[in-house]
């Protein structure tokens, strides 16, 4: 639009940048052509989506294929192919949960919907033990504002810039990511405060590390607090998931400022939760457990949407108004998928495994990636880790077109991922990958960064 600023996208690499034009000119088959012209003449085109970069024919295990039988290793999957794309046990529930009752109309419970609330009250920490279900995460995080106003009688918040919440009007306040809220997103929801976030490898507060900072950004957090006075809650991902861990003592911290200043304290679980860190719940690393967390994503298994607001039981306060209201909202086939994804990751022990195989890969990247002049920090937990690309080591100085150089060498061999912060290498795989699968991806990643010093 004329006269605007451009935007900085930093979820995701750029859809519309020169290096990714002149990848779909040498990569893409006679086949995909064809269907990416037909997704970008039928699609409003919008940043980081359409247009694509490939077209899926196939989706199995850690496998993606596009039309001309190209196979890639998923390490993105939108975060939600913790047990992998068509789990043949989910496939088969699905099924027989369609024959016994497709659909249940709003006003009528059923078994499954409610098993399934049962059953996140029982495997979540604390209290946490009364759900409402939507199709998205993003209404879910505004199903967990809703009750945040309610239980304090106040509308403000505290999050983070370049945090993630979701797309529609309330997440996107809570966001802070330019391409969500800024321009045309506007006017967003008054009362939503933000501060920098903790990323202690580029620290927004300019200290060296967590050892001499005195956790400067969880006192940021508290400042607000105490200045607003009138908080109803703090809103963040538990770890990051472009991805940065928090330092130690952070959300401990964080937590007590909530507590002395009257604010709930949510936590954004829907890239992070069921797994994917080596922790049920990432905030169980960090020993913290909130008034309301969201899940979403993986939670239907990579085949179906659904997203849950966990809440403390003294937290069921809305009971005279709607807050969710969903026409799926205790949909029985989309709760028999959570359902057994949870069954699923609890009888692989797949959460013990993400954090085996991520200590694994953290290792193999430290080792083979030392001193490499374009890498500046390798971080992360279970199997979400970041490789971020520097042009030097010293300045710190982001290498986006580094980064997305690597990427299109990995597509090119095999493998597919995300750039987060434009420039750093995003790796996510299910859950369920084989050792074997990790070690190739890894040496894929591996050989392109060394390839681009």
């Amino acid at each position: 639009m004329a006269g605007l600023i451009p935007i900085v996208h930093t979820e995701g690499e750029s859809n519309t940048s020169a290096a990714r034009r002149d990848w779909l000119a040498k990569s893409i088959g006679p086949n995909s052509a064809p269907l990416l012209q037909r997704d970008s003449d039928a699609f409003l085109h919008q940043s980081l989506s359409t247009p694509c970069a490939a077209t899926i024919a196939r989706a199995e295990g850690i496998w993606i294929e596009d039309l001309d039988g190209r196979r890639f290793m998923d390490f993105h999957g939108n975060s939600v192919h913790h047990i992998g794309y068509g789990h043949p046990r989910l496939k088969a529930a699905i099924a027989a949960q369609m024959d016994a009752l497709p659909f249940a109309p709003r006003r009528f419970t059923n078994e499954p919907a409610v098993a399934l609330a049962e059953k996140l009250a029982e495997i979540a920490p604390g209290d946490l033990g009364k759900t409402l279900f939507t199709t998205g995460g993003s209404d879910a995080v505004e199903v967990a504002l809703k009750i945040a106003r309610a239980a304090t009688g106040r509308f403000k918040t505290v999050s983070f810039w370049d945090a993630f919440h979701g797309a529609g009007m309330g997440a996107a306040s809570v966001g802070g990511e330019a391409t969500f809220r800024s321009h045309i997103a506007g006017p967003l929801v008054p009362g939503a405060e933000h501060v920098a976030p903790f990323a202690c490898y580029r620290c927004p507060y300019n200290h060296a590390g967590p050892d001499v900072c005195g956790l400067a950004c969880a006192k940021m957090v508290e400042y607000v607090l105490e200045r607003e006075g009138d908080v109803a809650a703090v809103i963040a991902e538990p770890m990051r998931a472009v991805p940065y861990v928090p330092p130690p003592g952070f959300w401990t911290a964080v937590r007590a400022a909530c507590d002395r200043h009257g604010a709930l304290l949510i936590f954004d679980e829907i890239p992070t939760g069921l797994g994917k860190t080596g922790r049920m719940f990432a905030f169980e690393h960090d020993e913290v457990i909130p008034d309301i967390a969201v899940l979403g994503k993986a939670l239907g298994g990579g085949i179906l949407p659904i997203a849950a607001c966990i809440a403390r039981r003294d937290l069921d306060v809305c009971g005279d108004f709607a807050i969710g209201h969903y026409t799926h909202e205790k949909n029985p086939v989309t709760a028999r998928a959570a359902l057994t994804t949870l069954e699923i990751i609890d009888d692989e022990n797949l959460v013990e495994r993400s954090a085996e195989l991520g200590d694994y890969a953290m290792a193999c990247l430290r080792d083979r990636l030392d001193g490499c002049a374009i890498v500046g920090d390798i971080r992360g937990r279970g199997l979400m880790i970041g490789v971020e690309i520097v042009q030097d080591r010293e300045g710190k100085t982001p290498g986006n077109a580094l980064a997305e150089g690597i990427y299109y060498a990995c597509l090119d061999a095999g493998l597919s991922f995300k750039i987060s912060q434009g420039c750093v290498l995003t790796l996510s795989p299910p859950l369920t990958i084989a050792r074997a699968d990790l070690d190739r991806a890894l040496g894929i990643v591996i050989g392109a960064i060394l390839a681009a010093v």
